[in-house]
């Protein structure tokens, strides 16, 4: 409990204050333009389906996955996987989230090198979030520096991941209104929404790249900097 409620904890609070803004402004958001129907008719399997093929990709499949806003892309299955209310909804908001998500896939087949950098790391971020503070814990509990650097160490690479995550988003953001724009001829009102939702979206990556930030200085700060720990 030590380690929840230290004097450290204080490091965390902006981060928890944009994470809980950032949720409470993608829910609005995202709860105000899901009542907005766009003009364009299609679902967001639809739309999917049209961007896809408009892009010359077939491999890619779209699936229905289940949970609120669990919208991704897997680049390696080569997998769409919509979220229920956004594989049939036709509102600005579910459009906007599936556009985005096929930004992911053109991303991919253009080899976007973020987006391979962030993929290539991927195995080395969730070994740092399964067992970073753990090895930390440890290193202070039996007073080992070796372990306390190899925790902070393994942080530090959550902390890369997420801070690569960001451009992949916005530039996948970017591509979703020049795809609605441009391709599906998107009127400019519901562009707005468009640019709402994914704007609101953005801010969780950067709440969570901010939290994961102070985690680390939250860490070296357990740790005295490693000037008192022998």
């Amino acid at each position: 409990m030590f380690f929840l409620f230290d004097p450290t904890f204080i490091i965390l609070i902006p981060g928890i204050i944009l994470a809980s803004w950032a949720q409470i402004r993608v829910q609005a958001t995202y709860n105000k333009y899901s009542r907005v129907r766009s003009s364009l008719g299609l679902t967001g399997y639809e739309l999917a389906k049209r961007l896809l093929e408009n892009a010359g990709i077939y491999n890619v499949k779209i699936e229905v996955v289940s949970g609120f806003l669990s919208d991704h892309y897997d680049p390696y299955r080569k997998v769409l996987r919509l979220s229920p209310q956004n594989f049939r909804g036709v509102s600005v908001a579910s459009l906007g989230v599936v556009a985005h998500e096929v930004g992911h896939a053109l991303q991919d087949v253009e080899k976007y090198p973020l987006l391979a950098l962030r993929n290539l790391m991927v195995p080395a971020a969730v070994t740092g979030s399964q067992l970073a503070w753990i090895i930390f814990i440890l290193g202070l509990f039996f007073q080992t520096p070796f372990l306390i650097r190899l925790g902070i160490l393994l942080f530090s690479l959550v902390v890369l991941f997420t801070l690569i995550t960001l451009p992949v988003e916005f530039n996948a953001s970017r591509r979703a209104v020049k795809l609605l724009e441009t391709t599906m001829l998107m009127p400019e009102y519901e562009l707005k929404g468009v640019k709402e939702v994914l704007g609101a979206a953005a801010l969780t990556y950067v709440a969570s790249s901010l939290m994961a930030f102070l985690q680390l200085l939250r860490m070296i700060a357990l740790a005295g900097l490693f000037g008192d720990r022998r």
